[in-house]
């Protein structure tokens, strides 16, 4: 659990680091009169934002058509591989490359073909995600070859340099393009070209390094562990295609119908909700990429008391780091909205931030029940509880759209996931005994309602940027003091101890 530890924290930071970079990115999207370079006076329009957020949901849901389920059989079957075989004899990934990109090339002939669908579905409202159509499917291929790329990285354990490169590196490349716009070095259609190359780029950069490495190693010769499993994982290939499509639609499908029905400028308001919200899923984004290879070994080995502690663990930690960003979050949301001048528009998705937050609070909450399944050899209830929820959330998006708007989204998805993930949580305690909740996760969020109380209470009134300050302050002390106080998690103690015994080599060493 330390080395899980270790890798998720640094993961954490980078996305957290990646996160504050595209907070910058959104300011400059969002802000009524940039702050940082006033005179410059090129701001983008809530259509523009919307476009970029389009190309990342649509782009999402392309992929997931095109990497036809193998992304999942790396993490999966790679312990196998490396029992079995050296590194250079190892074609798992050269097979996953080639059979990614028969993908796209099909996926390329479906986007030919229907393009007059999608240009009658979107011209009425939403006229820009027409005219750059096409610069969809670049960005869609350096997006699949990434992510296969990035999937062999997790059966590496090495997702922090997979996590620095997608989250962080990714939106470096975004600020310079919105950089060159601002100050009017390139025009808007020059900037969603270069927008729509980026994944190609990280792709290459990361494809670089593991070369360097020596831990790429491309060949076609098929191994005699191919010959032993090829059945096992086209079989879980094409199962995982259906979970994963289920999932990226019901993932991905709010911003496409609200652009639809409602216009590109609400899908903006809506994608700027959603980024707030997604603050509070950069611990779990970290520890899934951290985890699969672990998970992947431990199913392997039968090590059911490892993954049964790893998901207790994961459960009452992400829950904490959650409801710490989410009290931070809505403490001083409204407040920074008004400091850094933010485009009156977007104050409209203040409910949906509401409850985009309570959703990932849910989700956090129930660990990583879905990285659990899908390294074992259930996996295959993925697809069962995947069709239910897309089939329960797709008429709820569409109809509570149409009568409320973007905060209708906000509320099938609150519906949706908390369906799915009670499922789930109740097909790992019924066929593994695993029941991961205590009186402790009660406790945290009482703890957490306390804290955020007494915060907004005595702080509401402090201004500017020195009320956020204090706030975030004294919201975060109160919540470690309480996670320390109540034991809340075994980490916590854990975690200081290492630090402290960090500290002490330290001194010694300057003695």
């Amino acid at each position: 659990m330390g080395s899980l530890r270790k890798q998720t924290i640094i993961s954490s930071l980078l996305v957290y680091i990646g996160f504050l970079v595209g907070a910058l990115n959104v300011y400059f999207y969002s802000t009524s009169t940039p702050f940082f370079f006033y005179k410059a006076g090129n701001i983008f329009t809530p259509e523009q934002f919307a476009l970029t957020r389009v190309f990342f949901d649509s782009g999402a849901i392309m992929f997931t058509f095109a990497s036809i389920g193998v992304i999942p059989v790396i993490y999966k079957f790679y312990p196998y591989y490396k029992d079995n075989l050296p590194e250079n004899r190892i074609d798992l990934v050269s097979w996953a490359l080639v059979i990614s990109f028969a993908g796209f090339l099909l996926l390329c002939v479906c986007g030919w073909y229907f393009e007059p669908v999608f240009i009658r579905k979107f011209s009425q409202n939403s006229k820009l995600i027409t005219h750059y159509y096409f610069w969809l499917f670049p960005f869609t291929m350096g997006m699949l070859f990434f992510s296969v790329i990035e999937g062999f990285c997790w059966a590496l354990h090495k997702s922090v340099h997979s996590n620095f490169w997608k989250e962080t590196g990714l939106r470096i490349i975004t600020t310079v393009l919105i950089l060159l716009y601002i100050f009017k070095l390139i025009s808007f259609h020059v900037f969603v070209q270069l927008f729509a190359m980026q994944y190609l780029a990280v792709f290459g950069i990361l494809l670089f390094y593991l070369k360097r490495e020596g831990h790429l190693h491309l060949t076609l010769k098929i191994s005699r562990v191919t010959r032993k499993f090829w059945k096992k994982m086209v079989t879980m290939q094409m199962l995982i295609f259906g979970v994963n499509v289920i999932a990226s639609v019901a993932a991905s499908i709010d911003t496409l119908i609200i652009a639809s029905v409602k216009g590109l400028a609400m899908a903006g308001v809506f994608s700027f909700a959603q980024y707030a919200a997604n603050l509070l899923q950069v611990p779990q984004r970290s520890i899934q990429s951290v985890s699969a290879g672990v998970l992947s070994r431990a199913w392997k080995d039968k090590n059911y008391k490892e993954i049964e502690r790893i998901y207790s663990r994961s459960c009452i930690n992400l829950l904490l780091m959650a409801l710490i960003i989410f009290g931070n979050l809505w403490l001083n949301l409204v407040p920074a909205m008004k400091v850094f001048k933010t485009q009156e528009v977007f104050a409209s998705g203040l409910n949906v931030v509401l409850i985009l937050g309570l959703v990932r609070i849910i989700d956090a909450g129930t660990g990583l029940n879905q990285m659990i399944i899908n390294t074992s050899n259930f996996w295959r209830f993925e697809l069962y509880s995947g069709v239910v929820l897309l089939a329960f959330r797709l008429p709820l998006t569409y109809f509570l759209i149409k009568k409320y708007g973007i905060t209708g989204s906000a509320l099938a998805e609150l519906c949706a996931y908390t369906v799915y993930n009670i499922v789930r949580c109740e097909f790992l305690r019924r066929k593994f005994n695993m029941q991961p909740f205590s009186m402790k996760t009660l406790y945290s969020l009482l703890f957490a309602g306390a804290a955020y109380c007494v915060c907004y209470f005595l702080l509401r009134d402090v201004p500017g940027f020195f009320g956020i300050l204090v706030r975030s302050i004294g919201f975060s002390s109160l919540m470690i003091a309480g996670i320390f106080y109540f034991k809340l998690t075994p980490d916590a103690a854990q975690l200081y101890g290492v630090l402290m015994g960090r500290i002490s080599q330290l001194r010694k060493k300057k003695i």
